[in-house]
């Protein structure tokens, strides 16, 4: 199984690094989590995004779902077709607002349903394991400012966590327990004392000490901002995690052997 990058930045493109975006691949099923802005042009670079098995959305904010419209056009327009509609898992209430905003749009003077015709949007049950291909997905909540969804993908033995975005007070230690790579997010270096119950993001110290109460073999910190210093994000996750600590940057690749 290989995670490879597409891009790692916060609430908006840092420079040259797209939002939240990852290639998870594993024998001849490619699925992507997220897809925020700035993210398709990277995801082209590393597999035909027509033959995706499917995209995989954490929660409905911007960061991490824009370039699912960017991908709706690519494969209406693309004077090479796909062969299938890519299936789009939403978290519930997804297809709603997916419409909705589609719909903002107009018709652009296509026939009705045309872009709909390009993905096939689906609603996964969290409560429930989803089967991708040679993948499985598992689901378990963050805390964040709307619903978000952590993940945990599994293949062959090995596994990959993701956090989505979600704050501290998340029970994620047990669900992420012994994963190969997890994928955390640390937009905050400080946070303000007693904002732990409520907080909606992990700054980089947490992020390493989730790894470190999860045992995970490896970590990889996610939706930085340039501005508060990608040094200085290492570091305090360097303060709480002892095992190898990268930085998500577009078209990193780690590659987990059975």
């Amino acid at each position: 199984m290989r995670l490879t990058v597409l891009g790692g930045s916060a609430a908006s493109p840092n420079t040259g690094a797209g939002c939240s975006g990852y290639l998870i691949q594993h024998g001849t099923t490619a699925v992507a989590l997220d897809l925020g802005p700035g993210t398709l042009q990277e995801l082209r670079r590393h597999t035909d995004f027509r033959t995706l098995a499917a995209v995989v959305i954490s929660h409905l904010h911007p960061d991490h779902t824009l370039d699912v419209f960017a991908l709706q056009f690519s494969l209406a327009y693309n004077p090479r077709p796909a062969p299938l509609p890519v299936p789009v898992w939403l978290p519930p209430g997804g297809p709603e607002l997916l419409a909705r905003l589609t719909a903002a749009y107009g018709d652009l003077g296509e026939a009705p349903g045309f872009f709909s015709s390009r993905l096939q949007p689906q609603v996964y049950d969290p409560a429930v394991p989803l089967a991708i291909g040679s993948l499985t997905l598992e689901f378990a909540a963050g805390v964040h400012y709307i619903p978000s969804w952590a993940m945990r993908v599994s293949a062959a033995g090995r596994s990959i966590g993701y956090t989505g975005d979600t704050g501290p007070s998340a029970p994620l230690d047990r669900f992420f327990a012994g994963v190969d790579l997890l994928l955390a997010e640390a937009t905050l270096l400080d946070a303000p004392p007693g904002s732990e119950a409520t907080r909606g993001s992990l700054t980089a110290a947490e992020a390493g000490a989730l790894a470190t109460r999860s045992s995970a073999k490896r970590l990889l910190l996610t939706h930085l901002w340039e501005e508060r210093g990608f040094a200085s994000a290492l570091a305090a996750a360097r303060s709480t995690y002892g095992g190898p600590i990268d930085l998500a940057r577009p078209g990193l690749r780690v590659s987990l052997r059975a």
